[in-house]
């Protein structure tokens, strides 16, 4: 099997990442359509406005397939973001989780960001373990009703 890489995000996409977290989620954890609705508005936010010198995302991919992503914005001066991490059913269980976080983790730290941030459901089990495997400390966790499901929220951080 080939090696996955990651490359930089590019705006052609943006159409696939707002399908596969809208299929993703729903099928997963019960979200409705808009949650895809919100994808869709982060990404052209993201498309229109970001700053190349402090933001980006990356897509990985095996043989020109896409197999997943991450975001790294700002939010504030020196702390960081981290968004639409994703992985597809297939890419999952084989490091390419670890190495999108690694990867998004380092150009925030090359960047000067002090911290990052991120938001997430507990639901998303092997997300939050790897967060905690990499040193993210859990903040927040509140019970909310987003997109339609029911759901515990997390706000989880690091130190870079």
């Amino acid at each position: 099997m080939d090696e996955a890489g990651i490359r930089r995000f590019v705006p052609s996409d943006a159409a696939w990442l707002v399908r596969q977290h809208g299929e993703l989620y729903a099928r997963e954890a019960g979200f409705d359509a808009s949650f895809g609705a919100l994808v869709a508005r982060i990404l052209d936010d993201f498309n229109a406005n970001h700053d190349p010198d402090r933001e980006r995302g990356w897509i990985a991919t095996r043989a020109e397939q896409r197999l997943g992503s991450i975001f790294c914005v700002a939010d504030g001066t020196s702390t960081a973001r981290l968004r639409l991490f994703l992985l597809t059913p297939d890419a999952r269980g084989q490091g390419l989780g670890k190495r999108l976080l690694g990867t998004c983790m380092g150009f925030a730290r090359d960047r000067g960001y002090r911290d990052m941030q991120l938001s997430t459901h507990e639901s998303h089990r092997a997300a939050c373990a790897l967060y905690k495997a990499t040193g993210w400390q859990l903040g927040e966790s509140r019970p909310v009703r987003s997109f339609g499901a029911d759901l515990v929220e997390q706000s989880w951080q690091i130190v870079l």
